[in-house]
């Protein structure tokens, strides 16, 4: 299953233009809002993919009957461009737990890349449903390693993944890798460069939010 976000009519287009928009990048704060702000869309249309049970809640007046999530789903990130759209995530699935990974490009001699994961700080994932955010689907390859390793060690209920932006090669990868996954896109772009950046795409999310590493 695939959403695409920009294939609805909705405010979401918005911010996915003012995050691709060069100018507006320029001012950190609003880039890392309106990844947030995507997030939230996001959540919101995941939750309609989600189990209910009816609740009753007692008001000064009398009985209410309302549909509340039978259960709240874990969120996890790659660090540290994927926090401003896991904040989003967090601030309507507000309950949830939380899951952090560190995965990073390392170049290699001839000017390849291979993928290093450092670090997973995560609680039981047994039975859970578990949505991992991570801003750019470039080659997919940083998404696949995390949620394998995610997969290897818990027995996942269901996998949802978020990416504002994705490559067609990048979408591919992960479906090839990963064919039980949910995936919610803001958008799909044609092109990936040999340095494995997506065009138009929208830049490195990282430095665009946190500013330029060494």
């Amino acid at each position: 299953m695939i959403f695409l976000l920009n294939k609805t009519l909705s405010i979401g287009n918005h911010f996915l233009a003012e995050l691709r928009d060069s100018q507006i990048q320029q001012d950190s704060m609003r880039f890392r809002r309106n990844m947030e702000r995507l997030g939230e869309l996001f959540a919101y249309e995941i939750s309609k993919e989600l189990e209910y049970v009816d609740t009753d809640f007692e008001t000064s007046l009398g009985t209410a009957t309302v549909p509340v999530l039978k259960e709240m789903p874990v969120l996890a990130t790659i660090l540290r461009a994927g926090l401003p759209l896991h904040q989003g995530l967090l601030n309507y699935f507000d309950r949830a737990d939380s899951a952090f990974i560190s995965a990073y490009r390392k170049t290699t001699k001839g000017g390849n890349f291979e993928i290093k994961m450092e670090y997973v700080s995560t609680p039981s994932l047994n039975g859970k449903i578990v949505v991992v955010a991570d801003p750019m689907l470039a080659t997919g390859r940083s998404m696949v390693l995390c949620c394998k390793e995610l997969l290897t060690q818990f027995k996942i209920k269901e996998l949802h993944i978020v990416a504002a932006i994705a490559s067609q090669e990048g979408l591919a990868h992960v479906q090839a890798n990963l064919p039980k996954a949910k995936l919610w896109l803001g958008a799909i772009d044609e092109e990936l460069t040999t340095k494995a950046y997506i065009v138009p795409g929208l830049g490195d999310a990282g430095d665009l939010s946190y500013g330029i590493k060494e």
